[in-house]
């Protein structure tokens, strides 16, 4: 869906708004900013300005993946751990 309504001239340059762009990829905020920071690079203001926010929000998005991923690995350890030795404590008990 092409949008209509008007924008800078920076993010008119393609067949498609960036903002389109982020909402039919279905991206976050941070990835969304990174696409717009990284599509006006060089179009409006400083290049390397915009090319420094959009690292920013990237880096940012890696960092908030890496410690939910981390939390996930650790949940799931515990769990396992837990589960294993329950498993063992009713063996021990049945003898097996």
């Amino acid at each position: 869906m092409k949008s209509t309504i008007k924008g800078p001239d920076h993010y008119k340059r393609g067949d498609i708004q960036p903002w389109d762009f982020i909402r039919d990829q279905g991206l976050n905020y941070h990835l969304g900013n990174v696409v717009k920071y990284i599509c006006r690079a060089g179009h409006k203001d400083d290049d390397i300005e915009d090319l420094s926010k959009a690292i920013h929000y990237l880096s940012n998005e890696i960092e908030y993946r890496t410690r939910k991923r981390v939390q996930e690995c650790v949940s799931d350890t515990k769990f396992s751990e837990s589960g294993s030795t329950h498993v063992t404590e009713i063996s021990d008990r049945r003898g097996i």
